[in-house]
């Protein structure tokens, strides 16, 4: 159900949601001059295209973005945590995409990953949606549909022709992860092996 079809009260009852997703951080603007010279602000620039930073300066993906995606992306960014072989993945991933929402998905697969995610975000459960300061862990489109529409993504479409989303990149860069161990040519018979397409060990999909 859309929120513009809900009761006045159910409405008045979502306002929390918004302060829920706020971030207490104010946004600021990367700007780099004809000269090559950067500035940072606090407000986009109308004449040049700008990188929205988040708290310790993580770029997100509002390059070529209309004015009021800008400001969505700035004030409630979108982060999807998937795994390998996760078909709620991947079904979160396509309600991303249907809807136009532009997002960051950060992968967890290796052992990195996994410490990371649990240290970060307290679940072991895939797909995880954050918007903004609010956790959504595990799909359900209904309460995700809800969570987007109360940070005031638009409901269909939006994003201009030729729009690239940022491709998924691990939650651990690789280029700080441990090399792994070399595996031994033969498991021990007394350790079972998974089966192909589970998830990582303590995960749930």
């Amino acid at each position: 159900m859309r929120i513009a079809c809900l009761p006045r009260r159910a409405l008045l009852a979502l306002l929390p949601v918004l302060a829920s997703l706020a971030s207490p951080a104010w946004a600021l603007y990367k700007v780099v001059g004809p000269d090559g010279r950067v500035t940072y602000t606090d407000r986009p620039p109308s004449d040049r295209p700008a990188k929205a930073l988040k708290a310790g300066g993580a770029s997100q993906p509002t390059d070529g973005l209309p004015f009021e995606l800008q400001q969505l992306v700035t004030r409630f960014p979108v982060t999807l945590f998937t795994g390998a072989n996760c078909t709620p993945c991947d079904a979160g991933r396509q309600l991303l995409q249907a809807r136009g929402v532009p997002f960051t998905e950060k992968t967890v697969n290796t052992s990195d990953d996994i410490r990371r995610f649990r240290d970060e975000e307290g679940s072991s459960q895939l797909p995880t949606l954050r918007i903004g300061q609010k956790r959504l862990t595990g799909l359900q489109q209904s309460e995700w549909t809800a969570y987007l529409d109360a940070a005031g993504y638009p409901a269909h479409i939006v994003l201009p022709p030729g729009y690239q989303a940022p491709a998924a990149s691990p939650l651990v860069p690789l280029d700080v992860q441990p090399k792994a161990e070399p595996e031994a040519a033969t498991p021990s018979p007394t350790q079972p092996q998974a089966p192909a397409g589970n998830a990582p060990a303590g995960f749930r999909f």
